[in-house]
């Protein structure tokens, strides 16, 4: 596994410290410090950019060949981390020898927020062959304390204690709800395409506008309740329920108001966690699930087409073929032949 370690007490630049490993091209413009790398570790792209107040930005769009460990070795001054993966998954451990046990994983659209002992160490995993997205906002609470209006006497006592300096809930670790639509603010940061002025408050602006949501999801969470556009542990559960039951059920016809009430979940909740979860509706799932099965059933059964639209839940044979040949850009009765002579072939062969 690679290590690469950042020393936070350090004068040089977390992204130097980074390319000292990476071996990539780094560009500074102002604030805002690039990395760029393409080598046998791996590819990618690590940004850093410096607010004031103790409010930093590390984001990672990455792929890498083999597993990497970043190691962060924290300062006296540690900051609290509000974290989000809008793309794979990756895993964390706050311990302070720095040893990978207890490791916590870090999953998609999860709304994390970390913080840990000052002088020990922030150990992330990036595990090899998966692309991984992850934006780090970094407070630094005796710097961002130093602000008028800060309003740190609003927040949940457990993060007002942490920006305040204290010890007693550290090291302090949320895995909190689910959130699309932080994914979506997620995505507008990471793909403004300003320059200067416009770039920098255009950033800034996404950037609080992230924090606010992760603040106010956790406080929900202290508080036992879900935002509207949130799916807790439990909502999943029941959407990974819910695709079961479909994929074991496919000759029904079931509408989503259907499936939502024999769950005990609402239409709309479900529909999020199937976007979540799937990146699709749950008909665009469902859909897709019968479609697939019938491409089975035409290379493995003699069954006419037919009888495969009646199997998998569908009346009507032209809608069938329709939706067949936009999936796979081939009628159904074409592909059946198809497979029907690739079979004669390699008897004969």
């Amino acid at each position: 596994m690679k290590e690469i370690n950042v020393d936070l007490s350090f004068n040089q630049p977390i992204i130097e410290q980074i390319n000292s490993s990476l071996k990539g091209k780094t560009e500074k413009s102002y604030n805002e410090h690039t990395l760029n790398f393409d080598s046998s570790i791996g590819k990618g792209t690590i940004r850093n950019i410096i607010f004031e107040w103790g409010i930093s930005l590390l984001d990672y769009d990455v792929h890498f060949n083999e597993d990497v460990k970043f190691v962060f070795k924290l300062s006296d001054s540690n900051p609290i981390e509000f974290l989000f993966v809008s793309e794979g998954n990756l895993s964390y451990t706050s311990e302070r020898s720095g040893k990978d046990s207890n490791l916590l994983k870090l999953q998609r659209y999860q709304n994390i927020i970390l913080s840990n002992l000052p002088n020990s160490n922030n150990t992330f995993i990036f595990p090899k062959g998966e692309d991984i997205k992850l934006n780090v906002i970094q407070i630094l609470g005796n710097e961002y304390s130093n602000k008028s209006n800060n309003y740190i006497d609003t927040l949940q006592k457990s993060l007002r204690s942490i920006i305040s300096g204290q010890e007693q809930y550290l090291p302090y670790k949320h895995l909190g709800n689910f959130n699309l639509k932080l994914a979506d603010i997620v995505e507008s940061l990471n793909a403004e395409g300003n320059d200067g002025i416009v770039r920098f408050l255009n950033i800034e602006g996404q950037l609080n506008l992230i924090l606010a949501l992760q603040i106010l999801e956790h406080k929900s969470y202290e508080n036992k309740l879900t935002l509207p556009n949130s799916l807790s542990k439990v909502d999943l559960s029941k959407t990974k329920e819910v695709s079961k039951y479909i994929n074991d059920n496919l000759q029904e016809t079931n509408t989503v108001a259907e499936l939502a009430s024999m769950h005990g979940f609402s239409p709309k909740k479900m529909q999020t966690g199937f976007k979540l979860l799937y990146g699709k509706s749950v008909n665009e799932y469902i859909r897709l699930k019968k479609l697939e099965l019938a491409r089975e059933l035409i290379e493995d059964t003699d069954y006419s087409i037919s009888e495969i639209v009646y199997q998998i839940g569908y009346k009507s044979r032209s809608y069938f073929s329709k939706i067949f040949f936009e999936k796979y850009n081939i009628l159904p009765i074409d592909y059946k032949e198809k497979v029907k002579s690739e079979k004669v072939t390699s008897e004969k062969g």
